[in-house]
């Protein structure tokens, strides 16, 4: 098995502040959602091979505790990139063989992203 998507909550209407963070800052491509599915509202992102669905939901609570894991190749210009946008940015030593830090997207969304560590 792998993972083909991870989904997020936004509140309804937040398409355009999700466009913002994921596109703007992490610099996700915007994916085509099929007719049927864009008349839900959300939207869809892509990098490499992780891609996120966005869906707005009425009664939207940021998941400040569940998120994904994201591997990225250089973690510490992400943490720069994120921080130049104004973006947290928090460091967490606790997770053996790996660099890691967490951050939000602008809806509150707990993300964190990761590198293995290198020898």
């Amino acid at each position: 098995m792998r993972l083909h998507h991870v989904q997020l909550l936004i509140p309804p209407g937040g398409e355009d502040v999700a466009r913002a963070f994921y596109a703007g800052v992490l610099g996700m491509t915007e994916v085509e959602k099929p007719p049927e599915l864009k008349k839900r509202g959300g939207c869809w992102f892509r990098k490499d091979d992780l891609e996120l669905h966005l869906s707005p939901v009425e009664d939207f609570a940021p998941a400040t505790r569940a998120h994904p894991g994201v591997l990225v190749e250089d973690l510490d210009l992400l943490a720069r990139e994120l921080e130049t946008a104004g973006r947290p940015v928090r460091w967490d030593t606790n997770f053996p063989g790996f660099r890691r830090f967490h951050s939000a997207d602008d809806h509150g969304n707990r993300l964190e992203f990761m590198e293995p560590v290198r020898d």
